[in-house]
């Protein structure tokens, strides 16, 4: 009796968890990918779900809402940073919807070829803005006494792209604008997609 009972239970069980199985959505990728097509070139950038799930969902959803679309890189320090996703052809500042909280302290440091979330002086300000390391910057990094810059990915295909992109002569934006560090040639963000 106990025998059948035993067999009874595992015949009830075995089909609901298959059920289970074959009606969930899959898990979100740990490291999804996004392509970028620039003026000077394309590059793909691979996210990091597990140490930055905030800051990548948040990304994402700037990805797939069209935002980067006729963005430029607006900011671009030779040896620093190429910062863009901000700003129109026209420098005007894109509106944005959303900001996310700072996760610099998930052990991820900005190297060269890493992607981190542009912010102000404000550690929890961070929307639709982000730079490429073009060097290793580790004093974007947290330390005891302050928040650091969250990296969330890094380039994994186009790093020449983005070193091109880096050598660019800049000036003075247009007036009203910024002060220096903008590329004389504009570099515009022509499409991006998230990849499969």
């Amino acid at each position: 009796m106990h025998a059948l009972r035993q067999s009874l239970c595992v015949a009830l069980v075995l089909p609901a968890l298959t059920l289970a199985q074959e009606g969930s959505e899959p898990a979100p990728a740990a490291t999804p990918r996004v392509s970028i097509k620039t003026s000077l070139g394309e590059f793909v950038i691979e996210l990091d779900r597990e140490r930055a799930p905030l800051t990548v969902e948040n990304f994402l959803h700037y990805v797939r809402s069209g935002h980067y679309e006729g963005t430029l890189f607006h900011r671009v320090v030779q040896g620093f940073v190429a910062q863009a996703g901000g700003y129109d052809a026209d420098f005007r500042e894109k509106e944005t919807d959303r900001t996310v909280v700072n996760e610099s302290g998930n052990g991820l440091s900005n190297r060269r070829g890493t992607v981190g979330l542009a912010r102000t002086g404000e550690p929890h300000s961070g929307n639709a803005q982000f730079y490429i390391n073009l060097v290793d910057n580790v004093a974007l990094d947290p330390n005891p006494a302050r928040w650091g810059y969250t990296v969330f990915g890094r380039v994994v295909q186009g790093m020449d792209v983005i070193d091109e992109i880096g050598y660019q002569p800049t000036s003075a934006g247009p007036p009203g604008t910024f002060p220096r560090s903008v590329p004389v040639q504009r570099i515009f963000i022509e499409a991006v997609k998230e990849l499969e």
